[in-house]
């Protein structure tokens, strides 16, 4: 493929991924059925990624999809499939299109049925990336290192869910949406870090889910739902995300963060960030996602990582420490504890922390104790511990990361 068709083809995926949740709202408001809407969707989807690269995309993308998908949702009710297939391969582009306004943007409302309590965080982030994001099955389970079929079933299932509990295609009423706010944070959140660091898999970042994740942030921030954890988060996210560029070397191996290149550092996303996140914590209500999101401010604003902020970071890790259970921020602070009191007192918190049954093996746990020990000048403990951290991660990057630090230890 050319340079030219592969900006042509992420042309085409980004629009298409912008007009999922309007073409999946009309429909689904008109028919009642999100099930089946969303089925049908996503079958116009894969038409238009395969005509519109091609073909062009036409003068009315909205109408084209829209048409589509109730070609196909007509389809599924009448289980003609095969017959509107001939029929469609001998029509012309033009004849789907049709005039198409959307009643209203439903991505916040889409956004709110698939956090919906019954389910499980996973198959709510695969559901959002479907009927939000415009992610295909097979590229969900890709992200999530299943194959298409078991994310089928995982999807079904959850759409099958959702259908049964009977939830009406309307934004929940102002008391609904706060107790469902905290899930809908959650879910993109977990979104944005399987993108930012895979969990497993040869690449350290998958930036279309990232990427997905800021968007869909983006639109719940500048939605009627006011938050400062909703402002909070978005911040979090860019200040996070500002640093892709220097995270990862030119063969993806992976740079950590006093090892980059803060040159390559996102500038106008730190800027962003910054205020947003000041803007979120001058509310006076601070939560989880506004405190990380300072802290990643801290980071970002810092011309080294030695000449950060360690005692306002290890103060905000505190807080968040007595507002949830979360071992791994233990886990952070514990870092934070050793930039400030020194490796010792650093080293004295991850054993408390790995005596969490959560964290039994975790890879993390070796990667922290292996990090002080060698600022401490064991390096025969911390030789050990990269090499157990090396055996437990399932992401290749960060396992060859931590071979090439045992390496140098050991020459």
């Amino acid at each position: 493929m050319s340079e030219a068709d592969s900006r042509d083809a992420r042309r085409v995926g980004h629009l298409l991924r912008d007009l999922t949740p309007q073409v999946l709202g009309a429909l689904t408001r008109r028919h009642r059925d999100f099930a089946a809407a969303e089925d049908a969707v996503q079958e116009a989807l894969l038409d238009a990624a395969t005509q519109w690269p091609r073909d062009g995309v036409p003068d009315n993308p909205a109408g084209w999809l829209y048409k589509t998908a109730l070609r196909r949702f007509t389809d599924q009710q009448r289980s003609d499939i095969a017959r509107r297939r001939r029929e469609e391969q001998e029509a012309p582009m033009e004849a789907c299109e049709e005039e198409f306004e959307p009643e209203q943007d439903d991505t916040l409302l889409l956004l709110f049925m698939c956090a919906h309590p019954a389910l499980s965080p996973v198959t709510a982030v695969a559901l959002t990336l479907r009927a939000v994001g415009g992610l295909t099955t097979r590229e969900i389970g890709a992200a999530f290192f299943v194959s298409e079929a078991t994310m089928a079933q995982r999807i079904s299932r959850a759409k099958q869910t959702i259908r049964e509990s009977r939830v009406a295609f309307e934004l929940p009423s102002a008391a609904e949406r706060a107790q469902r706010l905290a899930a809908v944070m959650h879910v993109l959140y977990l979104v944005f870090n399987e993108g930012y660091a895979s969990s497993s898999g040869d690449s350290l970042q998958r930036v279309d889910l990232s990427s997905e994740a800021i968007r869909l942030a983006r639109a719940l921030e500048s939605s009627t739902v006011k938050s400062p954890e909703v402002t909070g988060l978005l911040a979090l996210m860019l200040l996070t995300d500002a640093r892709r560029a220097a995270r990862t070397d030119a063969t993806g191996e992976l740079i950590p963060l006093d090892e980059q290149d803060r040159a390559l550092w996102d500038a106008e996303s730190i800027r962003e960030g910054t205020l947003l996140i000041e803007k979120a914590m001058s509310q006076g209500q601070v939560g989880p996602y506004q405190l990380q999101a300072a802290i990643a401010a801290l980071h970002d604003q810092s011309e080294t990582t030695d000449g950060a902020d360690w005692a306002q970071i290890e103060a905000f890790y505190r807080v968040l420490e007595r507002m949830g259970d979360n071992p791994m921020v233990s886990l952070n602070r514990a870092i934070a504890t050793a930039m400030v009191e020194g490796p010792e007192a650093g080293l004295r918190l991850v054993d408390r922390v790995a005596t969490d049954e959560r964290m039994k093996g975790h890879y993390r746990v070796h990667a922290v104790r292996a990090h002080l020990y060698e600022r401490a000048g064991q390096h025969a403990e911390a030789l050990e511990h990269y090499r157990l951290a090396a055996d437990a991660t399932a992401s290749t990057p960060e396992r060859n990361y931590l071979l090439k630090k045992a390496a140098r230890l050991n020459r």
